[in-house]
């Protein structure tokens, strides 16, 4: 939790417009960090992604929504935005967060999906980790069963059929493999952004959600 509420405070310093905006010279190591060696990307060939690192059970990376969908809609037309889960906060839940994202993203529905699994812990409460009265976590946390049934709501995915892939060993070596590239990008806190598996982005340096748009397309540019 101290992760994420950390991150939440310059999540929300992102939404603040500066009075006077001016022109950036972007910095490695200030603004960015470059990533030795680079992650291989699974883009197509021209294709520049950008990658949030994020958890469903994260509270800083629900804040950070309104950001990202700015971003989305402020990206080159060579740029494509891909999503990497984590799983380092076992305590609010996030391996089986994990498991769940990338069941749906063999299943062909996290896309469509992403936003109403963020709504279904932090508004709705059908996946709440904590309780929004006393603010303590939840005994037992929300289960992979408990999230099938939420995608069948949102999707009509039979709740066995998404528990049958959630359990699969494909998903086992998608979860092997995110965890690996989570810890070789030394992802310090979520949300987090990468860029084409080369920068990762310094979400405090920006002063506003512009200027972290116009970071992310200078880093794209880099790479065109």
């Amino acid at each position: 939790m101290k992760r994420c509420i950390a991150t939440l405070f310059g999540v929300a310093a992102l939404m603040l417009t500066l009075d006077c905006q001016a022109a950036h010279a972007w910095a490695q190591g200030r603004n960015y960090v470059l990533l030795t060696p680079a992650q291989q990307t699974h883009v197509p060939e021209g294709k520049v992604d950008v990658m949030e690192v994020f958890s469903y059970g994260c509270i800083a990376c629900n804040g950070f929504q309104p950001v990202m969908e700015k971003l989305r809609h402020s990206l080159p037309p060579n740029a494509e935005m891909v999503f990497l889960p984590a799983a380092f906060n076992p305590g609010e839940d996030w391996p089986m967060f994990q498991r769940a994202y990338l069941a749906a993203q063999s299943l062909g529905i996290a896309d469509r999906t992403h936003q109403g699994m963020f709504d279904a812990v932090w508004k709705t409460g059908e996946l709440a980790v904590s309780d929004p009265a006393t603010h303590r976590l939840k005994v037992p946390q929300p289960s992979i069963e408990d999230a099938a049934r939420c995608y069948e709501r949102m999707t009509g995915v039979k709740p066995e059929t998404f528990l049958s892939v959630a359990k699969s060993f494909a998903v086992e070596v998608k979860i092997r493999s995110a965890n690996a590239q989570v810890a070789a990008m030394q992802v310090p806190s979520t949300p987090c952004l990468v860029v084409n598996g080369k920068y990762r982005v310094n979400l405090d340096s920006p002063g506003s959600a512009d200027d972290l748009v116009d970071l992310v397309r200078y880093l794209v540019g880099k790479e065109t």
